[in-house]
């Protein structure tokens, strides 16, 4: 059994943007599809695969603030996740999940997930949906042990325009 890390779940507040900003950053690298693109286009608009991933964070915090949750000890951020709700299909998704790496291992991306399953039922949803891709080997396994079943893989392609 892992041990239960000491920390606390709580709604994501505006102030904790920067944080979770840098959070995506540190921990998307390999498994990112912006990074993906970017090794295989370079970059363009002069703006990273890291820039464009920590906007999906801001997205997510912008639309849906009160589904965005992050774990702290001590007043400091060592994970989050961020959730859309689609009231009229009644289906929840996960869009992003981090934990800062010196926290990797100790349970709390399943607290996390756990969280946030219980807030979709709150919500009326039926169905939860998370996503990863194919080299997050972390994603591949937590994703099935918190209840989730594969449904369908995904090919992405992509050009210069």
């Amino acid at each position: 059994m892992t041990p239960q890390l000491p920390v606390t779940i709580r709604h994501y507040r505006p102030e904790d943007l920067p944080v979770l900003r840098q959070i995506t950053i540190d921990s998307f690298g390999s498994v990112a599809l912006d990074q993906m693109f970017e090794d295989r286009l370079g970059v363009w608009n002069d703006r990273d695969w890291k820039a464009r991933k920590a906007d999906h964070i801001d997205d997510d915090c912008t639309k849906n603030p009160e589904g965005c949750f992050v774990a702290e000890r001590d007043g400091e951020i060592l994970g989050y996740i961020t959730t859309q709700l689609d009231h009229a299909n009644l289906v929840g998704r996960i869009p992003n999940l981090a934990v800062v790496e010196n926290a990797r291992g100790l349970g709390l991306g399943r607290r996390l997930i756990h969280h946030v399953l219980d807030y979709f039922r709150e919500c009326g949803m039926k169905v939860a949906k998370i996503e990863t891709m194919a080299s997050n080997v972390i994603g591949q396994n937590l994703y099935p042990s918190c209840g989730f079943e594969e449904i369908g893989r995904q090919v992405h392609f992509g050009m210069r325009l």
